[in-house]
């Protein structure tokens, strides 16, 4: 008796699906665009966003220029949206603004455009050009409207979003410094990204960490180096450590800071004990 029931009931969940897929078969064969508004937007009330966005995609042409385009513009890209698909989300948000600038959906759209750049934001290892466009919306946004309820939120995701950034950059110059030597002198290199990562993000939270990389990178290259340079750039670290460590008297950094200034000042005072 119950393995009948679980037959009846699996039979009638089969029959409800597939009434339900005809029906909507039937509803894209039909040429009833009144129809398809109507279906289109209870799809939508329904979060069924494939259904919706499949007869959305032609109504947004079939309805262009008439009263309806704004709600139909705006809900279709609100279904691209929930489908996940930030790429065309993100296109139809900004055709909103661009086509709907009065609209009182416009701030909801701009917004919604920086939300998909950040959404497709990559990890830091990878190439953040999604991320510099987020970040380029974002202020946009803020520029747009000032006095959005959305502008705290818009400034935290940019903070997010520039240390990102920020990482990427420290990671491009750890790379440097992991090279080495190998086929040139990668810690001026690495020197170079870390001094180029600070002039841009001052405030970012990897500061100490490129800081470091900085005097690191110096000192290591002012050992390796030839001869007739070693003096010059052993000073430098020596500068590069007092820069450091007047910035960061307690850093996580400090006994490897003070390690190679002991160090540098020690080979230092050799090279003056030949000179006497």
């Amino acid at each position: 008796m119950r393995l009948r029931n679980v037959s009846l009931l699996i039979l009638f969940i089969t029959s409800l699906v597939a009434g339900g897929c005809s029906k909507y078969q039937k509803l894209l064969k039909s040429q009833d665009y009144e129809l398809w508004y109507t279906e289109a937007m209870a799809y939508y009330e329904k979060e069924d966003y494939t259904r919706a966005s499949t007869l959305l995609s032609q109504l947004v042409n079939i309805y262009r220029g008439t009263e309806r385009a704004e709600e139909l513009n705006y809900v279709y890209a609100n279904c691209l949206y929930g489908l996940n698909n930030d790429l065309s989300a993100g296109h139809y948000y900004r055709e909103f603004v661009k086509n709907f600038p009065v609209s009182d959906k416009a701030e909801e759209c701009m917004y919604m455009s920086a939300i998909t750049y950040y959404n497709m934001s990559p990890k830091p290892r990878l190439d953040q050009t999604p991320t510099e466009q987020a970040i380029q919306e974002f202020q946009l946004f803020i520029n747009m409207y000032p006095n959005s309820s959305r502008v705290e939120e818009a400034t935290l995701l940019m903070d997010e979003l520039r240390d990102k950034l920020v990482y990427k950059s420290y990671l491009n110059a750890k790379l440097y410094y992991d090279l080495g030597d190998y086929m040139g002198n990668n810690y001026m290199s690495a020197v170079i990204a870390a001094q180029n990562s600070l002039k841009d993000f001052p405030d970012t939270k990897y500061r100490e960490e490129l800081s470091f990389l900085i005097l690191e990178s110096k000192y290591i290259q002012a050992v390796k180096s030839v001869e007739e340079k070693k003096v010059d750039r052993l000073r430098d670290a020596i500068d590069e450590y007092y820069t450091f460590v007047n910035e960061f008297p307690e850093g996580k950094y400090k006994r490897r800071a003070d390690k190679i200034l002991s160090d540098s000042e020690s080979m230092l005072e050799g090279y003056n004990k030949e000179e006497v």
